[in-house]
């Protein structure tokens, strides 16, 4: 990583420890008022900071392993959305599987490999465990839903870990570049959302996503993505700005697909779906989005990919 980066960091611990020592004084004078979304909040951005300094400040290794296990954890996070029977045991245990094979692959460094095992291989051959297991009942929302999961909570973060095999030079600090940004743009689009937002996108899934803060998010994004680029990426002026607009979209998107899914998976058991509502892991939907469509378009228009 470059010295940039490590000061990025750093301004990153500092901005995070300034905020949340300004929330735990406003809820010690203001302690009528009900923080619990907020102190959520707080707690998530602290577990994305550590993850992901974990992820870009050590050895590729390293960081194929933290980014293994959170990929591990959100898909279990995604089972336990999901009505399952006995007969689901099976699939889900090789959907588990494909976790460390998906990652040997990125050690490896084979691309063709990385690129097609989940989305054809795993795809073709998933059916067979719940075809074994003489389920016939639920068998095609059991293999599809589990597909899904598979797409979004191993295949698309697992681009995040191909980065620095991909660009040994750059990757690290490419990394860190997307997750500021996402994150950044998650921020922003919820708490204008909350506070500003009139125009809801979705109003029967999720309240806290508008329009309003999409097209705020989309601004700030960008703005940011073309401030950071020339200390952390060795893109051009022109991706530089468009950068911004990618990442904000793509985390939009992203937040807006899940918070739908989950809407359909939790369809009638209230209690799971508010208890799940604000969960950690569940952070990573934007990233499980701007991860695999930042990384492909970089690679595409530039030869340090």
């Amino acid at each position: 990583m470059t010295t940039s980066a490590y000061w990025t960091l750093f301004i990153i611990f500092l901005t995070l420890s300034a905020g949340h020592l300004a929330f735990l004084l406003v809820r010690k004078f203001q302690g009528d008022k009900d923080f619990s979304r907020v102190s959520l909040r707080i707690k998530t951005w602290w577990g994305m900071f550590i993850v992901f300094t974990v992820a870009t400040l050590f050895n590729p290794l390293v960081s194929m392993l933290s980014l293994m296990i959170l990929c591990f954890f959100s898909l279990k996070e995604y089972f336990s959305m999901m009505k399952t029977r006995k007969a689901d045991r099976r699939i889900f245990l090789w959907a588990y599987i494909s976790i460390p094979l998906q990652f040997y692959w990125i050690y490896l460094g084979w691309y063709g490999m990385f690129i097609v095992f989940i989305p054809v291989y795993v795809f073709l051959l998933l059916p067979l465990p719940r075809i074994l297991g003489k389920g016939t009942v639920g068998f095609l929302r059991s293999v599809s839903s589990t597909q899904w999961g598979l797409m979004l909570m191993v295949f698309g973060l697992s681009h995040l870990a191909y980065f620095q095999v991909a660009s040994p030079e750059y990757g690290a600090n490419l990394v860190l570049y997307l997750v500021i940004l996402t994150q950044v743009s998650d921020i922003v689009q919820h708490l204008v959302s909350i506070y500003a937002g009139r125009l809801k996108v979705v109003p029967t899934a999720n309240h806290a996503i508008t329009w309003e803060g999409y097209m705020v998010a989309l601004l700030v994004t960008t703005g940011l993505s073309f401030s950071l680029y020339p200390y952390l990426t060795p893109l051009n002026e022109t991706f530089g700005l468009l950068s911004g607009v990618i990442i904000a979209t793509g985390a939009f998107i992203g937040s807006l697909t899940v918070s739908v899914l989950k809407r359909d998976l939790l369809i009638g058991d209230r209690p799971k779906f508010t208890s799940l509502k604000e969960s950690y892991l569940n952070r990573v939907d934007s990233l499980a989005y701007t991860a695999p469509i930042f990384f492909h378009i970089i690679r595409y228009y530039f030869d340090f990919m």
